[in-house]
């Protein structure tokens, strides 16, 4: 059995990840426009997509290069699927932006 950890199933989500970027001969963008565009015909909720934030921006995504993507699956997926992948890119954002600002501000009083 696998050694015990307080976070088993991010653990393998994360192992699973890195299972992936190293079986794929994708670059770096077009790897994580893939991964959103499955996130999106997936429906999938937006902390599904927090975990998408950094390395979209690592990979240097633009807003317009995720527009795109959605305009480009909106005829497979529907419309309803898209405006859904919308709204959770942007509470995404927003859990993001509040996580971030939590951080800075524990930081900013010694605590981290």
């Amino acid at each position: 059995m696998a050694t015990a950890s307080e976070t088993p199933v991010l653990d393998t989500l994360a192992a699973m990840t890195v299972d992936s970027v190293e079986r794929c001969g994708l670059s770096p963008d077009v790897f994580m426009l893939t991964r959103i565009a499955a996130l999106a015909a997936s429906d999938a909720p937006p902390i599904s997509y927090v975990a998408h934030i950094d390395p979209a921006l690592q990979a240097g995504l633009t807003v317009d290069q995720v527009q795109d993507v959605l305009v480009a699956i909106a005829p497979v997926v529907g419309t309803a699927r898209v405006m859904t992948a919308g709204g959770n890119i942007t509470k995404a954002l927003g859990i993001a932006i509040t996580v971030a600002d939590a951080e800075t501000e524990a930081r900013s009083q010694g605590k981290g």
